[in-house]
């Protein structure tokens, strides 16, 4: 713990002649009683209130401290620190198009997509990763990095329902969503550099095909690995309706075709999930991919930590006071 007002802790220098006045001059100042022999009292026990008469002095001492503490304002460390870790560059790109609410994987295939990358970005702590979404166009929702608390956080805000509510066109543009995670990726000297892609449906939106977007990764050295998510032939889909929700068989449509030639393409591999558990399965087998060095550079960030101290010393007075009022309370 570090304090970005040192020079006040030097008040804590007042304590000593408070004890010493405490320790020579305290008695005199307390009410006295001449008696002509004090004899009887010799060995009269002391009670257990004058035991305890230093313990307002004590919590005195105690808030005084706690207070210059936060007045010397405790904060966290704070500092640069330059390591090389092995990893790789890694996009992904999830489609978030109202098909991905269909329920063929539990809860949902937007909600199981999430839970699974979640966990790959958690095994993977030294690696550059990055989210991209898209449904009718597509965005960056996270840019690389290799804080991964901020990383989840912004994948746990991904919803497949922003189409419905007009934040982004519905559809689905692979090519688009390929296209900017390959965007996020060019300038990364990483030796290995990949876009995991994930969908449920073919391309039907977009002003760039799949295949012109695999050809541009392929030429910048992305390998990509494509995922067709979904059951086969129908999947129960949550349709709205005036008081409640009614499911209905909707199709599914993955075009296969696209998504593994944009695989081979890159020298990736294409995979089908029909079910979480596959969908996990596939991740782990990316999880294998190639590591290269890369520097990392962390900050941490200082935060005042005076809080707890003030609390304390709060505490220590209200107590203080407390026990002068009642306990120790002095009649004239």
């Amino acid at each position: 713990m570090e304090f970005a007002n040192k020079e006040y802790l030097l008040l804590l220098l007042l304590i000593i002649p408070y004890i010493l006045w405490y320790v020579m001059y305290r008695k005199k100042s307390e009410p006295t009683m001449r008696m002509s022999d004090t004899f009887a009292f010799r060995y009269a026990p002391k009670s257990w209130k004058v035991r305890l008469m230093p313990l307002q002095m004590l919590l005195r001492l105690l808030a005084f401290t706690m207070l210059v503490v936060a007045l010397a304002r405790p904060q966290t460390s704070n500092s640069w620190k330059n390591r090389q870790t092995e990893g790789i560059d890694i996009m992904l790109a999830i489609d978030v198009s109202t098909s991905m609410l269909a329920e063929d994987l539990k809860p949902n295939r937007i909600e199981a997509a999430k839970m699974v990358a979640a966990e790959f970005i958690s095994g993977r702590p030294d690696d550059n990763i990055g989210l991209a979404i898209f449904a009718g166009e597509s965005f960056t929702q996270c840019p690389m990095t290799t804080d991964h608390t901020s990383l989840l956080n912004l994948l746990q805000g991904v919803r497949a329902d922003i189409a419905a509510r007009g934040l982004i066109s519905d559809g689905t543009a692979i090519g688009m969503g390929l296209a900017n995670a390959v965007s996020r990726l060019k300038s990364s000297k990483a030796k290995s550099k990949v876009v995991i892609l994930l969908t449920d449906g073919s391309n039907n939106m977009g002003d760039i095909s799949p295949m012109t977007a695999a050809e541009i990764a392929q030429s910048l050295g992305i390998r990509v690995y494509t995922i067709g998510v979904g059951t086969n032939k129908v999947a129960p889909y949550p349709m709205p309706v005036a008081g409640g929700v009614q499911y209905v068989n909707m199709p599914v449509e993955i075009d296969t075709k696209t998504l593994s030639e944009i695989a081979q393409t890159t020298h990736g591999d294409f995979y089908r999930a029909t079910n979480t558990q596959e969908l996990k399965k596939i991740y782990k087998e990316i999880d294998q991919l190639e590591k290269s060095k890369m520097n990392v550079k962390k900050f941490r960030k200082k935060y005042d930590a005076f809080q707890s101290f003030v609390m304390i010393a709060a505490i220590a007075l209200l107590l203080e006071i407390l026990f002068r009022i009642t306990i120790f309370r002095r009649i004239p």
